[in-house]
């Protein structure tokens, strides 16, 4: 009997964790949530009203692209750029759109034998990324967020 009474409160005693209510903290909890979503992803692309009506996620991330890849030829295109060599190069620009849809140029890579022929190169795609369309940020979860890109642009003069 002993032995039974015994055993009975040993149970009881190192039981007593089971009862126990664990207490989960707000703060816990976001930071999980934080942890497993993909940051390197958004739910829509940034974009201009003209791609409003493209419905996947690959259309308008392209209709955006291109919308942007567009203005700067056409600005590019109306300037009176003179050339003593030929020019052919893939310049990149990396951009920035915040949260509000303000673009902004992070930095532009340029070969070092176009800008000895095209020495106003980098003003010249700075101006044309000003007379865009009004962007609307790209959204994660409902909430508009601050994207970066790499926009390639072609420049071939003869």
């Amino acid at each position: 009997m002993n032995r039974i009474v015994f055993l009975l409160i040993f149970f009881l005693i190192t039981s007593c964790n089971y009862f126990d209510k664990k207490k989960v903290y707000p703060e816990d909890l976001l930071e999980e949530e934080l942890q497993t979503f993909n940051w390197n992803e958004v739910d829509t692309y940034p974009t201009f009203s003209s791609c409003d009506a493209l419905t996947t996620k690959e259309e308008s991330k392209a209709c955006f692209q291109n919308t942007l890849i567009t203005n700067v030829n056409q600005f590019l295109k109306a300037q009176n750029i003179v050339v003593s060599n030929d020019v052919n190069d893939t310049i990149r620009l990396n951009i920035k759109i915040d949260n509000y849809g303000a673009l902004a140029i992070e930095s532009i890579k340029i070969q070092p034998e176009t800008i000895q022929e095209i020495p106003e190169i980098d003003s010249l795609l700075r101006q044309s990324l000003k007379s865009i369309p009004k962007i609307y940020p790209a959204i994660k979860r409902g909430q508009q967020v601050t994207t970066a890109f790499q926009l390639p642009v072609i420049v071939i003069i003869n």
